[in-house]
């Protein structure tokens, strides 16, 4: 079982340790970040929370280990959305054995039921082919492309642009609970 504990200042050097190449970052922080991460970053990161329209996450086993990061951005109380950003779980030996998609059910509980949202998007890049199926898993609809999004070295990559709406997560969880 997973539990998502707001992320502290204690987190830092996990993440740091986590996020180990430049090219990593970009998938984890996209252009808010810069290489190598550093404790500086993060904490103006954690700033941000104080305006309301962000809310971070530690992903905790149980045994207390940290293993993985989420964060519920650009929280718009007006329309009633947001968007799900920085997924990471951050050892391989704890990918691919469900462990994100429990991270991500967590947080749209989050997002649906205590926050009362219509709709929760996110962007995964077009290579990341087990993110992606492991949203879809989680009840996520793809949307579409953006072509050459972001510019890495000297190759654009592309970027999934996926949502779930308030109706389909309360049909998901109706059918994971027959």
């Amino acid at each position: 079982m997973i539990i998502l504990r707001s992320f502290q200042p204690e987190d830092d050097e996990k993440l740091i340790k986590w996020i180990n190449s430049p090219e990593l970052l970009v998938q984890w922080g996209g252009s808010d970040f810069n290489y190598p991460l550093t404790k500086s970053q993060l904490e103006k990161y954690r700033k941000r929370m104080q305006e309301g329209r962000l809310r971070i996450y530690s992903a905790v086993n149980e045994e207390g280990e940290i293993i993985g990061h989420i964060s519920l951005d650009y929280i718009d109380k007006k329309n009633e959305s947001a968007r799900i950003c920085r997924v990471l779980i951050g050892s391989e030996a704890d990918r691919g054995q469900g462990k994100g998609q429990e991270m991500m059910r967590q947080v749209l509980h989050t997002a649906f039921e205590e926050m009362q949202l219509h709709r929760v998007s996110l962007g995964v890049f077009d290579f990341n082919l087990s993110a992606a199926a492991a949203y879809k898993k989680v009840g996520f609809v793809k949307e579409g492309r953006l072509r050459d999004k972001v510019k890495v070295g000297e190759e654009f990559w592309s970027l999934l642009e996926m949502s779930m709406l308030s109706n389909e997560w309360k049909k998901n969880i109706k059918n994971e609970d027959a």
